[in-house]
């Protein structure tokens, strides 16, 4: 969707991808899905620039965000995303919350920050998708991960983190538990006004 107005009517949990271009987010949407051509694997960073709506049956919908951070892309393209995106995460009523992913080898950049920020005042869930862990060692990447954790407790408390890795499989059970418990939380809740 490039327009706020196209966007589905609200329904179902969705439950958002977001991270930095190149962090590997279509390919762990296509890793948890099962689907190896779902989302659109890009050699190029910045392809995504649409709001996409994968449905998961009736049960919810995986939405694919727009990756941030690109420098190659136009500031009008840039300007237009963070429309696009901020006020999808601002004021969507079935968002149940957002996956938030980072590259292991470098994690929690400033734009992830802002990011982390921006959804801890919207009041939206997090959990993050340390991706691409199978590039670092055992060692590091869990050393990683505890860094992670801790830093998101202060950043967004509440917050869940895992290490993932599309390429051998790792985290996906993981993951996939992760996203059933947000959509199940966002389909027990008082809808808004209640």
């Amino acid at each position: 969707m490039h327009d706020p107005r196209e966007l589905p009517p609200p329904g179902a949990p969705e439950l958002a991808f977001a991270g930095r271009s190149n962090a590997g987010k279509s390919s762990a949407i296509n890793a948890l899905t099962g689907r190896r051509r779902l989302a659109f694997v890009s050699k190029t960073p910045g392809r995504t620039q649409l709001i996409n709506f994968f449905t998961l049956g009736d049960a919810a919908f995986l939405v694919d965000l727009p990756g941030y951070g690109y420098a190659g892309v136009p500031a009008e393209v840039q300007r237009h995303w963070e429309t696009l995106v901020g006020g999808y995460i601002a004021e969507r009523d079935s968002l149940a919350g957002v996956v938030v992913v980072m590259d292991a080898r470098h994690p929690l950049t400033p734009l992830d920050r802002r990011l982390i920020e921006w959804l801890r005042d919207a009041g939206r869930p997090l959990h993050a998708l340390l991706t691409k862990s199978d590039k670092i060692s055992r060692q590091a990447a869990q050393q990683t991960l505890t860094k992670v954790k801790r830093e998101l407790q202060d950043l967004c408390p509440g917050s869940t983190a895992q290490l993932f890795s599309s390429l051998k499989g790792d985290g996906i059970a993981e993951a996939a538990a992760a996203l059933a418990q947000l959509a199940r939380r966002k389909q027990n809740a008082p809808a808004k006004g209640e």
